[in-house]
């Protein structure tokens, strides 16, 4: 992997960058905002990948799967007595036209793709530092992983294009608590593009 020295939209120099692409799979998108959004999120989702792969910067998708002995369920799913992304289903697959060829997977039962995962340890290993976030959705998923990332001393940047919720008013301020009290960046596609370069 290459190290360099980056600025942060923070004003910080961050080494060592990585992407997460978080839970882009075919259960998220039965939302119908979501499902309106998932060509052009795929779309900026292969952008950072492709971006990522030329500047040699690690990639890694985070996936959501459950078991159904109920073993890996949340408590919401445990009092609803309903399952949700079963492993080996077709909702846990990803999203067709997501380019996932080759990159490693984290597989998590809850919102933050460190809970309950080696993903921190995987990240440390490669020398990554700081993280770019992209996938869905915004205020679950997305922003427990990076509040998540903050308490591991991992600096975070949002890809804003590259980003869903299924609820624009809860994206928006949980993105507005992460970007002023975690201090951690929402930027834009280009920009996240350059983060890798």
């Amino acid at each position: 992997m290459r190290q360099s020295d980056l600025s942060s939209g923070a004003g910080r120099t961050t080494r060592g960058t990585a992407l997460l692409v978080i839970d882009m799979q075919n259960a998220f998108f039965e939302d119908e905002k979501l499902g309106a959004a998932q060509d052009t999120l795929v779309a900026a989702c292969n952008g950072l990948i492709t971006a990522a792969r030329a500047g040699g910067v690690p990639v890694l998708l985070a996936r959501t799967e459950h078991l159904r002995d109920r073993s890996t369920w949340t408590l919401s799913m445990l009092d609803d007595d309903q399952g949700f992304i079963f492993r080996g289903t077709r909702q846990a697959e990803f999203v067709e036209g997501l380019d996932v060829e080759g990159i490693e997977t984290v597989t998590k039962t809850r919102d933050s793709a460190f809970f309950g995962t080696d993903l921190a340890e995987r990240l440390r290993a490669q020398g990554v530092e700081s993280v770019v976030l992209a996938g869905v959705s915004t205020h679950n998923c997305v922003a427990h992983t990076g509040a998540d990332a903050f308490a591991q001393n991992f600096r975070v940047s949002y890809a804003l294009d590259a980003i869903g919720s299924t609820n624009d008013d809860y994206a928006a301020a949980m993105l507005e608590i992460l970007s002023v009290e975690y201090r951690q960046p929402i930027i834009g596609q280009e920009e996240a593009e350059a983060r890798f370069g």
